[in-house]
């Protein structure tokens, strides 16, 4: 098993994309770690809320997690206020889902302030059996169909 990692910032309402796409959808990943933390700890109070999705997604993120869209990988909270002494909360949920696709990450501010914020991802790397890459595939153009 390989561990690949990821990291980078993203603007309040913004959105990354992280390429895993091969032409032959053999290699699998899953999610084995994501934090968060924001650009500027502690000068800002911030609630911001990123996501991790299969797919693409259109308009603008909001801040709003729903478990039941199967799209979605993962979610991450991060709660800090510009006072010294106050307790940062941090909540991070993911799926121990296998998918051979670019995955899609968004961060939204919700207190207003527009703050950025960084991740950090840690990916398993293994290879697919020919069943499993069938039924990765399958689920990625299910998800996208519906979509649309």
């Amino acid at each position: 098993m390989t561990t690949k990692s990821f990291r980078g910032k993203i603007a309040n309402e913004g959105t990354d994309t992280i390429s895993l796409r091969t032409n032959t959808g053999s290699t699998g990943y899953r999610i084995t770690k994501f934090q968060i933390i924001p650009a500027a700890p502690g000068t800002v109070a911030q609630e911001t809320i990123c996501k991790i999705f299969k797919i693409p997604q259109t308009g603008t993120p909001d801040g709003t997690i729903d478990f039941s869209d199967n799209t979605l990988l993962a979610a991450a909270y991060y709660q800090d206020s510009a006072s010294a002494g106050d307790n940062q909360a941090t909540t991070v949920i993911f799926d121990n889902e296998k998918f051979n696709q670019d995955i899609f990450i968004t961060g939204v501010d919700v207190t207003g302030n527009a703050a950025p914020i960084n991740y950090y991802i840690e990916l398993e790397q293994f290879k697919l059996s020919l069943d499993e890459n069938t039924v990765a595939t399958l689920k990625d153009i299910r998800n996208i169909k519906s979509n649309e």
